[in-house]
């Protein structure tokens, strides 16, 4: 779908109100075609602390509401990010390059997320108990106040609501940092937030790069900080933000291994393995990185190949997101092919005709991998997939527990007594049978193992609700006639 969404010139969101207050800019460029769709504010210190106030006295008169008031206003955002489906759906499209099909499923996602938050007056409830003759105890979950989120590009819709709408509906008021890469949908996150009676103050915008990043994990006002990208920027974050005295969980990378089995059902895994391979152009923490084959699978393998090539740059699988990550990835598929890795589909040199200016990598597929090859270990994010071949299964979990990350794992075959030992011994947060991209869905939680995750609990499903909340015990007795125990 050609580019048609109109693109603002991106600002910040604090008090309700849009901004730029004459900061730096860069451009926002698309990755579909290369063109500067945009200029974003490069935000700093000052800009992080008008936030901070504006979320420190919103969050009195926000956090006094009850949580059934709270949610009200996200059963009629809900409705809005229906309306404008199509609109929301063009600019992940515009801004990160998806098709528009996986854009849609971004926002499609995005409401599923707001279905969770305003189910948690059925999710929440207070303990309460008669722990010893007319003494109760009570506990109740209270927001923390300010808090932030820094998300990354590759889910421009749909990560920023795994954090915010729990985040808002438990209480707390909420700071984002878009990407720099893909601000658009923040922005129309905020006004829609906004349309839809949130009050001022409650969700604050503020774009930039690192400094904004490094100012987040260094500002007293802030209680809690959420992040998701890189694993270097992950613990750098974590880090920082701890050492600050601030509740952080931060999601790293990946390289998720998918361990294929001699019985494995033919179409569905050459199927599933290739689409997890190169859906959203391989940019995505649950894609599938390395196949472990176990034995004889070159059947599979061969399905997988055919499967590959029906995939075309500008059809059925959309850009990289930046002419930086394109090399990267070609310089990856290029250095493993010089180690004697066997290419068998070849996606370096993609260029898609009328967009000869956007970042493409075609499907990729490297056999012969070694474990020792840099294909094999580090993070690729693009739509290549390595093949390590192992004698047995022994070997495959070896090889599979060997990754610094621990994200997520599958293992395809027929066999349930086969799958419960890679249920059982694989080292990842997430784990898949016969599915190639095992994410979990509400209520069900978000999170990998290793170096994909720093910080205690998950960022979504009910994980989230211990992340966004503290406890408040409350010890009460009002019968003075009962004999004095050891509560009085």
């Amino acid at each position: 779908m050609d580019i048609k969404v109109k693109t603002p010139q991106v600002q910040n969101f604090i008090n309700g109100e849009f901004s730029r207050n004459g900061q730096k800019s860069m451009d926002v460029i698309s990755p579909l075609d290369g063109s500067v769709i945009s200029t974003l504010p490069v935000s700093g210190a000052v800009e992080l602390d008008q936030a901070v106030t504006a979320a420190q006295n919103a969050f009195p008169a926000w956090s006094s509401k009850t949580l059934k008031e709270r949610i009200q206003v996200f059963f009629r955002y809900r409705s809005l990010l229906e309306k404008h489906m199509d609109e929301l759906t063009q600019l992940v499209h515009v801004e990160n390059g998806k098709t528009y099909g996986e854009a849609r499923a971004e926002v499609e996602k995005s409401i599923e997320l707001c279905e969770f938050a305003v189910s948690m007056p059925q999710i929440i409830t207070n303990e309460i108990q008669e722990v010893s003759r007319g003494v109760e105890c009570r506990i109740e979950r209270k927001p923390l106040g300010v808090v932030a989120s820094i998300t990354p590009f590759n889910f421009p819709n749909m990560v920023p609501h795994w954090t915010v709408p729990n985040a808002i509906v438990l209480g707390n008021t909420m700071i984002l940092k878009p990407s720099e890469l893909v601000p658009l949908s923040a922005m129309r996150m905020a006004e829609l937030l906004k349309e839809a009676g949130l009050p001022d103050g409650v969700f604050n915008v503020v774009n930039g790069g690192k400094e904004i990043v490094e100012a987040i994990c260094d500002h007293e006002g802030i209680k809690a900080v959420s992040f998701v990208g890189s694993t270097h920027v992950a613990k750098i974050v974590y880090k920082r933000s701890s050492s600050n005295l601030q509740r952080c969980v931060a999601l790293g990378g990946a390289k998720n291994h998918l361990l294929v089995l001699p019985d494995a059902h033919l179409e569905m895994t050459a199927n599933n393995v290739v689409a997890s391979m190169s859906g959203c152009a391989g940019q995505r923490c649950m894609a599938a990185a390395v196949m472990v084959g176990v034995d004889k699978v070159q059947h599979i393998i061969d399905r997988m190949v055919i499967e590959a090539k029906a995939i075309q740059p500008g059809g059925n699988l959309g850009s990289v997101i930046s002419k930086e990550a394109k090399e990267r990835i070609e310089g990856y598929i290029t250095e493993a092919e010089q180690q004697g890795a066997k290419i068998l589909v070849d996606g370096r040199g993609a260029v898609v005709e009328g967009k000869e200016g956007g970042f493409y990598v075609g499907p990729t597929i490297i056999d012969y991998v070694t474990p020792d090859m840099k294909v094999a270990k580090e993070e690729i994010f693009g739509p290549v997939i390595s093949i390590i071949r192992a004698k047995d299964l022994d070997e495959a979990i070896q090889i599979e527990n060997s990754s610094n990350y621990g994200n997520a794992a599958a293992v395809f075959t027929q066999s349930g007594g086969l799958a419960k030992r890679v249920m059982e011994a694989a080292s990842a947060g997430m784990i898949g049978v016969n599915i190639g991209v095992p994410v979990p869905r509400e209520p069900f939680s978000f999170g990998g193992w290793n170096e994909s995750k720093f910080g205690v609990g998950d960022i979504t499903g009910r994980s989230s609700v211990e992340f966004w909340t503290q406890n408040k015990k409350t010890t009460t007795k009002w019968n003075p006639e009962d004999k004095t125990n050891w509560m009085s």
